[in-house]
């Protein structure tokens, strides 16, 4: 086993590790090896067609290796590789100064023995994305950028909803239809001009996150679906980075830290995802908009203590706060042995198809009826207007009722309706319908199966019906 010296421009992805022991019979199988263990370091020692790049240089213990048999050169028990790439010279650019400016700033930092300037210095060299620029992504990017996390990537592809102003408080009204993550970088910038913000308005997918992540020290999840969180975890595992964990639901919320120093990730928690439509999103259940600035204040705090080294990090406690009670739980979790991920004999070493596993494409099959099965809400108007026998079914919550519905509208939510079948008669023509369709697609699913025959599904539920027939009903 031959000992590979890492460079200090390369040990960032190496976590930092300046000897590693490596297994191999010439220096081509070490860095093999090498770049199995660390993925990222592929694209700083290796071209496309797997030449070793022009500016690194390999030394076996004192020799060059073009000096000796190039990349076949026999290694054996002991020997040293080291790593020689070019550097520039002078000042680096990695040389981490506080102006004047910045040391007013972040004065009550400086002042703490905890992050003083050695710590300061640290924030200014991290490099931070958080994936989701929502409820979460707020309050966590608000304040890694008044920390002075010196450089911030926020990642999101959608854009600014008015629903969205009850808890996301970097937009405002006049950035509705505007992109997240550029009206995000401006409110940033002026909160902080030190910060460099890198924005990445794509969405993340199994062929882009190991290219986008590689480049972060660490990860803060402020995702709001099964897939992608999924796939943050297995990019984190495989390129052995801490990834901090946020999620909401009405009153409740998550935070702890994944991965990193033999931590438990995510799937050690969660081995596989809930079937599709068992937990509903905050579209549907609603979240209090308060609760997750409190959450992600901590998951920003989270960051700071792994960055800084400093303090007691979640890694391994699982923290469930209940804000209706005023309480927050604490759980151990532990690392799984038999983890597919992070296990002892792991078995995930690609990022895979994450739709396909959380389930979302059978769930979009599961939703979709036939034709004779859906009306839009131009014809249920004029269906209405023929005086014709008609029962109007709402299978949303009664919160939901209260902010708008259907004259005559019959309400017997989507979880009750398998108990609740006597109020209904087979003979009836029944139109279905919830917020947006995908409920009610499955009431008339149910329905259907039970029986009755002249069932329909509101396409787009009440919101098109809002949209197309009455714009002035409440839309949320």
């Amino acid at each position: 086993m031959a000992t590979v010296k890492i460079p200090a421009p390369l040990r960032r992805f190496t976590h930092h590790q300046n000897d590693i022991p490596i297994d191999g019979v010439n220096v081509r199988e070490v860095l093999k090896n090498l770049r199995q263990q660390f993925p990222v370091l592929e694209k700083h020692l290796f071209t496309e067609d797997q030449q070793l790049r022009n500016f690194v240089t390999l030394f076996l213990n004192n020799e060059d290796i073009r000096s000796l048999q190039g990349l076949d050169t026999p290694v054996k028990e002991g020997d040293e590789i080291s790593i020689v790439p070019a550097i520039a010279g002078g000042m680096r650019k990695n040389e981490v100064i506080l102006t004047p400016e910045e040391i007013l700033r972040y004065s009550r930092h400086l002042i703490m023995p905890e992050v003083g300037m050695e710590g300061q210095k640290k924030l200014k060299s991290a490099r931070i994305l958080i994936v989701g620029m929502g409820g979460l992504g707020c309050p966590v990017s608000t304040y890694l950028t008044m920390a002075g996390v010196g450089t911030l990537g926020i990642l999101d592809f959608d854009r600014v909803e008015l629903s969205n102003l009850q808890r996301q408080p970097l937009y405002v009204t006049d950035d509705v239809g505007k992109l997240k993550v550029e009206v995000a970088k401006k409110r940033l910038n002026a909160m902080n001009p030190h910060v460099r913000i890198q924005v990445h308005p794509v969405q993340l997918t199994s062929e882009n996150a190991m290219e986008i992540l590689q480049d972060y020290d660490l990860v803060v999840d402020g995702t709001d679906n099964f897939p992608t969180r999924y796939l943050v975890n297995d990019a984190c595992v495989l390129l052995k980075k801490p990834y901090v964990y946020g999620s909401l639901f009405r009153f409740e919320g998550q935070v702890t830290v994944f991965g990193g120093e033999g931590g438990p990730c995510y799937r050690c928690l969660y081995p596989e995802p809930p079937p599709p439509d068992l937990v509903p999103s905050c579209a549907e259940g609603g979240v209090l908009g308060v609760l997750p600035g409190f959450v992600g204040a901590w998951q920003a705090l989270e960051a700071m203590k792994l960055i800084l080294n400093e303090g007691e990090s979640l890694r391994g406690r699982f923290i469930l706060i209940d804000a209706i009670q005023g309480r927050a739980r604490e759980f151990k979790i532990h690392p799984n042995p038999q983890c597919p991920a992070c296990g002892n004999h792991p078995t995930i070493h690609r990022l895979i198809d994450y739709d396909e596993f959380c389930g979302a494409h059978r769930a979009e099959q599961a939703i979709q009826l036939d034709k004779d099965w859906e009306i839009t809400p131009k014809e249920l108007k004029a269906l209405l207007g023929s005086k014709k026998d008609v029962v109007i079914l709402d299978v949303r919550e009664p919160v939901e009722y209260q902010i708008c519905h259907l004259p005559g509208s019959r309400l017997i939510p989507l979880g009750e309706l398998p108990y609740r079948l006597g109020e209904l008669d087979t003979s009836e023509h029944i139109v279905i319908h919830c917020h947006t369709g995908s409920r009610s697609a499955r009431a008339v699913q149910f329905l259907r199966q039970m029986g009755f025959t002249r069932v329909k599904n509101l396409k787009g539920g009440i919101d098109a019906w809002a949209e197309q027939v009455a714009p002035s009903m409440p839309r949320y």
